[in-house]
């Protein structure tokens, strides 16, 4: 019996047709000709719009991204075809990013790296610290193995009640405000929805301490930015790590840049080196599964946007 034919598009590079060869596929540039499709532009939702809107027969559309709220926002999920995306493919650069931000600036490198005197002493130890990560998904999975070689005790705030191994604690998102206070460090690694834009504000950030660092390795919009630059410039919390930010790219100029308690990284806690190989597992993978009817990794749910 031969495999789906699996479209690419907008372009068909020679490691995804690879990657859908090895699933059993038989990759083309036609979407007419296809059963699936493989969508490599992490932009552009209307276009991918238009191409599903002239070939009906996709049956099943892979995203490249674990992020799919573009797509969502645009209208272009809908509940008559599968869809996955990403998720869980890049936990590990992510997670692992997630954790060198909060431990520069515990340790406060950015001052350090840039110091041209001795200074005085300083920095907290993350060991046996409280932390939060709100988010139940494969970077918070990631995070938690890692920080287990720091004995922290992490509450885990998620959509559903179902416990997060390795966490000490699993709360809904309605303790949010109950399970800030006390945390060393706030890690941010949850899907963006309109639900979650701004999950971070002034309120929240008044409830943590002024010890705290808030990491973002999520989206930019879960922070609302302006409440955000008062209270690192205040002093309510210690400082901010931020692979997004809102808007982003960050203008030149912006007061985040100037502020000497936030480090910003340029969106690349994945870059394209890390993510090409594990997205070509997961395509491997997906498009073995399609073809035998097994469960599709990274299933995104329409209706939640995710």
């Amino acid at each position: 019996m031969s495999g789906p034919t699996v479209a690419i598009a907008p372009s068909t590079p020679e490691w995804a047709a690879e990657a859908v060869r090895l699933g059993g596929g038989t990759p083309t540039s036609e979407p007419g000709e296809a059963e699936a499709l493989i969508w490599l532009q992490p932009g552009e939702p209307a276009r991918l719009g238009e191409l599903l809107g002239a070939h009906r027969g996709l049956r099943w559309v892979q995203l490249p991204f674990a992020g799919v709220e573009a797509f969502a926002a645009a209208g272009v999920l809908s509940a008559d075809r599968s869809w996955t995306c990403a998720k869980g493919c890049y936990a590990e650069p992510v997670a692992e990013h997630a954790l060198a931000l909060s431990l520069a600036g515990l340790r406060l490198l950015p001052e350090r790296v840039t110091a041209r005197s001795w200074g005085q002493p300083a920095g907290t130890s993350l060991y046996d610290s409280s932390v939060v990560i709100l988010g139940g998904g494969g970077i918070t999975a990631e995070l938690l193995r890692l920080l287990q070689a720091f004995r922290v005790r992490a509450t885990v705030v998620r959509r559903r009640r179902d416990p997060v191994p390795g966490a000490a604690r699993t709360v809904p998102v309605s303790d949010l405000h109950r399970v800030l206070p006390g945390a060393l460090v706030v890690y941010l690694a949850l899907a963006l929805t309109p639900s979650t834009a701004g999950i971070i504000g002034a309120d929240e950030l008044s409830l943590m301490d002024p010890r705290a660092w808030l990491v973002n390795v999520a989206r930019g919009g879960h922070v609302d930015t302006e409440a955000l630059v008062s209270a690192l410039g205040s002093g309510a919390i210690a400082g901010a790590a931020l692979d997004v930010t809102d808007p982003e790219p960050l203008p030149d100029g912006h007061p985040l840049w100037e502020a000497p308690n936030c480090i910003i990284t340029p969106h690349t806690a994945d870059t394209w080196d890390m993510i090409r190989p594990r997205l070509a597992r997961r395509i491997e993978d997906n498009v073995a599964r399609f073809a035998t009817g097994a469960p599709l990794l990274g299933l995104v749910d329409p209706a939640e946007g995710y």
